[in-house]
């Protein structure tokens, strides 16, 4: 950043000797009448041009370096942010955190071009001024005190052009929220008939937009418009004093060429502090949004213990009560695996928000391995207990990549998650969001991803929701082989899944109302028959 501040000041400042050297061209070498000079003068020509270019040349590249390395590092401090496992209490959806990601943090990188052109047409001004100055000390004078009124006077309208900015930002982020929110469920808007109603609430979330960015690039014109006409003014009344002292014989016609040529010159450098000043006013917008996310709480406490008590239940909920949950004791000891059945499904959604420990306001205590877990280092949380919900997350790449890892087992496990008909299959490209694989499939990939993580202790929530009736055996039976002698919690109403646990705890109204073998509580409770029996 600085070596392009420095070579592209270097542009400038030959950029504007280019009217004095024609002036002393005019004055030494066209007035006399000489060769020598005339040589001299057009051997300086050749080099001042010469830097120039190059110095345009090598500090653009510089700086616009400088530029896309800072809204790289600022796209992956918002992405480690976004991802930090400990959650944010940013408020904002996926689309809202993607504009910020992208297009906020490029605007907020291009304060560096705002500061670089800035300093270069800073440098320009003095050189100006200086050879002004040189030439007569009023022209000079006038110079130097006009162009920073007109400066002054641009600057105005910077805070109105921040407002209107950053609510032409935010409206671009709510819409891109929306639409990402809107192309997420769009399966299930059709299947509802709702289409339309979403369709006409994109329209009133855009045309608030295009409201709010007309706002934003009429004032960005009428900034454009007040600097092009205040340099005018000033290049006028620069040209009109001169002129008349040249006709009075108090400068020569090469130094008219030059204040003239100057005075047009300066139009340029104060032209890019009007530019300079729009710029940092939309980086000043959108680096309030990006501070924003990079300064949000986070949604959960991290402790600093890093023991596990191998004597204790690997997880225990002792009297936990959250949303609809209320005073839930459950403990899962070590090589158990436990089946939940709640009857309503608010509940299961409770119990798994506490489980993965994103549940900072509870009552009661959640322990892992005899530690409350917001004592405990988070790495050593996520390392011992591993959530699979039941909507399964894939990425670019293939089925292996996806599974991240190439185990021995590998065969063996997608057998047992049920998906024996994707192993020949493994280096298959996958379409974005593994939209080219079906629900049932996206599951059983995701079934197997968890299964050769083989976690201490396995949280799966209806792994088996999308598969028929003989796939859901076999995803049963795998799955007690693969995870015995390891402790499992299975949030399910299968009861091909609720067979093989060890027992089977039911919740009702947010409290367990029962517990025990599968079997047993399907011949003697008929809620419990009801809500599993198929």
């Amino acid at each position: 950043m600085i070596a392009g501040v420095l070579v592209l000041s270097l542009h400038q400042a030959t950029e504007a000797a280019v009217p004095v050297a024609i002036g002393i061209f005019v004055d030494r070498a066209v007035a006399t009448g000489k060769v020598q000079p005339l040589l001299w003068c057009v051997l300086m020509m050749i080099v001042l041009f010469a830097v120039l270019s190059n110095a345009w040349k090598t500090g653009a590249r510089q700086v616009v370096r400088a530029i896309e390395y800072e809204t790289h590092l600022l796209r992956l401090e918002v992405a480690q942010r976004v991802l930090e496992p400990r959650g944010q209490r940013t408020g904002l959806r996926s689309g809202e955190l993607l504009s910020i990601a992208t297009s906020d943090a490029e605007r907020t990188a291009l304060v560096m071009r705002g500061v670089s052109i800035g300093c270069a047409a800073c440098t320009a001004l003095i050189v100006s001024s200086v050879s002004l100055l040189l030439v007569d000390v009023p022209l000079g004078l006038g110079v130097l005190i006009g162009v920073p009124l007109l400066v002054l006077g641009i600057q105005a309208l910077s805070p109105l052009l921040t407002r209107r900015t950053s609510s032409q930002q935010e409206a671009v982020a709510q819409t891109t929220a929306l639409a990402t929110d809107l192309v997420g469920g769009l399966r299930t808007l059709r299947g509802i008939g709702a289409q339309h109603n979403a369709a006409a609430r994109y329209r009133r979330s855009s045309q608030t937009t295009l409201r709010a960015t007309l706002r934003a690039a009429s004032t960005a014109g009428l900034q454009d418009g007040v600097t092009t006409a205040l340099s005018g003014l000033l290049l006028a009344a620069v040209a009109g004093v001169s002129g008349w002292f040249a006709l009075n014989g108090r400068i020569t016609i090469g130094e008219l060429i030059t204040v003239v040529g100057l005075a047009q010159f300066v139009a340029e450098p104060v032209g890019t502090l009007g530019y300079a000043s729009q710029i940092f006013a939309t980086s000043r917008a959108s680096a309030k949004r990006l501070a924003a996310v990079l300064s949000a709480p986070p949604l959960i406490a991290s402790g600093t213990d890093t023991t596990l008590d191998p004597s204790k239940p690997l997880l225990e909920l002792d009297g936990v009560s959250y949303k609809s949950l209320s005073a839930v004791d459950l403990t899962l000891r070590p090589d158990e695996s436990v089946g939940v059945l709640c009857y309503d499904p608010r509940d299961a959604d409770a119990l798994l928000t506490v489980v993965s420990g994103r549940a900072p306001e509870h009552t009661g205590v959640l322990r892992v391995g005899g530690t409350p877990m917001d004592e405990l280092d988070i790495d050593v949380v996520r390392r011992t207990v591993l959530l699979e919900r039941h909507e399964t997350d894939l990425f670019e790449g293939t089925l292996r990549s996806n599974l991240l890892v190439d185990s021995p087992s590998l065969d063996r496990v997608m057998t047992s998650a049920g998906a024996a008909d994707l192993i020949e299959e493994l280096d298959r490209p996958l379409a974005d969001r593994g939209q080219s694989l079906s629900g049932g499939q996206r599951q059983r990939l995701g079934l197997a991803r968890a299964l050769l993580a083989a976690p201490p202790v396995l949280v799966l929530h209806d792994p088996s929701t999308a598969v028929d009736a003989v796939t859901e055996e076999l995803l049963a039976e795998g799955l007690a082989e693969e995870r015995a002698g390891l402790t499992t919690l299975v949030l399910t109403s299968s009861p091909a899944l609720l067979g093989k646990m060890d027992r089977v705890v039911v919740i009702a109204d947010g409290s367990v109302v029962a517990e025990g073998i599968h079997a047993e509580l399907a011949e003697s409770d008929s809620v419990y028959q009801e809500a599993v029996l198929r």
